[in-house]
């Protein structure tokens, strides 16, 4: 079992396997050139997969497939399949912003892939093109049919924006409802990358808006999720992911290891160690005293709050971590 400097289990690991998109989300990486860290400094999926097995070994049953596109790497469902065959009781996803998921989801899902949240911040053609600066609503909702045609478990994650896609709140969960899955909306989480006249919403505002249209009970938080769950008064249940909250970083469970080798105990911070170069002579000890270090260096919670300053706006690269 993996226990954190502060006593919490750490049971989920979030592998980043390429920092490439093919978005150029304004909330993210908009000004990003398309020049990418060479593929000889990334870690091989063998590489990942030795680092993997280690944390399975070690108690972590739940992993996530990030990027950047996770979708880009590719033979990405021999890597799947290589954790699936390894222990195919892991909860396995997928973050996907689902540009590419209608050629590949079949695929993934043979290959043992449970689940996946897909990014879904607009339905209106000209919104989605002006936040991922790219035409791309067409593919992604055809990525969302064909990932619940082939029996994928669907989650839609939505950013709102001030502005830009905060009337469409709604609008998002009503798509959500008629296909029965769940939405979660997620705070802007600030960071330098992004646009800097961006203004997100925090967890209120978005949930005054869905108060115009419905009457809601909270459920709480499920576990160690990061998603707050509500109930619509006709059943409908929607998550809503606030790392502003005070109480969002408690029950944390998770750290995150990069396409190129480095794990990284919290979202926000910049402090990471590397398993490159263990993992990449098969020393099995050394990537597990690397993951030891990263637990005790784990901090109590994130530096997101509500009155941010400008030096308290986290310099990470959403891209390089996954989110």
């Amino acid at each position: 079992m993996l226990i954190d400097g502060h006593g919490r289990v750490v049971n989920y690991l979030r592998v980043s396997v390429t920092e490439r998109c093919n978005f150029r989300c304004q909330y993210c990486m908009p000004e990003k050139p398309f020049s990418w860290t060479p593929k000889e400094k990334l870690l091989s999926f063998k590489e990942l997969f030795l680092f993997i097995k280690v944390a399975i070994d070690e108690g972590v049953n739940k992993i996530r497939i990030t990027g950047g596109e996770p979708l880009l790497r590719d033979d990405l469902d021999r890597f799947i399949s290589m954790i699936h065959n390894y222990s195919s009781d892991i909860d396995l996803a997928i973050t996907t912003n689902g540009y590419l998921l209608d050629t590949v989801a079949e695929r993934l899902k043979r290959a043992g892939l449970k689940r996946l949240n897909i990014s879904l911040d607009s339905l209106k053609p000209e919104v989605a093109h002006k936040i991922a600066q790219k035409d791309v609503l067409d593919r992604v909702l055809k990525g969302i049919d064909m990932a619940l045609e082939v029996g994928l478990g669907v989650k839609i994650n939505m950013v709102p924006l001030k502005g830009i896609n905060d009337g469409e709140i709604i609008d998002i969960m009503e798509y959500c409802k008629a296909r029965d899955i769940k939405v979660r909306y997620i705070e802007y989480m600030e960071n330098r990358h992004a646009v800097d006249s961006l203004k997100g919403m925090h967890g209120k505002e978005i949930l005054a808006k869905i108060k115009e249209s419905y009457r809601i009970n909270a459920l709480g938080r499920e576990g160690a999720s990061p998603s707050f769950n509500y109930r619509t008064d006709d059943g409908y249940e929607f998550g809503l992911i606030d790392p502003h909250k005070h109480d969002f970083c408690e029950s944390c469970n998770r750290i995150r290891l990069t396409a190129e080798g480095f794990l990284i105990p919290c979202l926000y911070f910049d402090e990471a160690q590397s398993i490159a170069k263990a993992v990449k002579s098969g020393d099995i000890d050394g990537a597990s005293e690397v993951l030891r270090a990263v637990l005790r260096d784990k901090p109590k919670e994130n530096r997101w709050r509500v009155d941010e300053s400008i030096d308290d706006i986290s310099a990470r690269a959403f891209y390089e971590t996954g989110g």
